[in-house]
């Protein structure tokens, strides 16, 4: 297996260098090595946990609720994360039934809801490199 530089990363993952970098220094990327020269080399399936981190981005996780996540609360936690989203999953469909437009909104929640539950399922089939 070949290790890829910084750039070579940031082209497969289509990003910037600097959200590399940013990711890096974030604690969300771990360099598998460096070489003597001190470049950071990343294993090549650091690309798809740089996919997971975007779209745990675009269904609205900040970057430091990731970071959190992955450097405190480890993959053990998963089922407790997901019971969590369930339980305020249940809570806003309770609030929902008495505001109005409540189906409209309850299918919001509902949709983004599953959506996360996917994103779950893929990080936990997959590891985060």
């Amino acid at each position: 297996m070949r290790l890829l530089r910084i750039g070579e990363l940031a082209q497969q993952a289509g990003v910037s260098t600097r959200t590399v970098d940013y990711y890096t220094s974030l604690g969300l990327l771990q360099p598998a090595e460096r070489t003597d020269g001190g470049y950071r080399l990343y294993h090549p399936a650091t690309a798809d946990t740089i996919d997971t981190i975007r779209q745990l981005e675009t269904h609205g996780i900040s970057l430091d609720a990731i970071a959190d996540a992955i450097n405190h609360h480890g993959r053990g936690d998963l089922t407790t994360t997901l019971a969590h989203l369930a339980d305020g999953l249940t809570a806003l469909q309770e609030t929902a039934h008495n505001a109005p437009h409540a189906q409209a909104l309850l299918t919001l929640i509902s949709s983004r809801a599953h959506a996360l539950i996917d994103l779950a399922q893929t990080i936990v089939d997959s590891p985060i490199v």
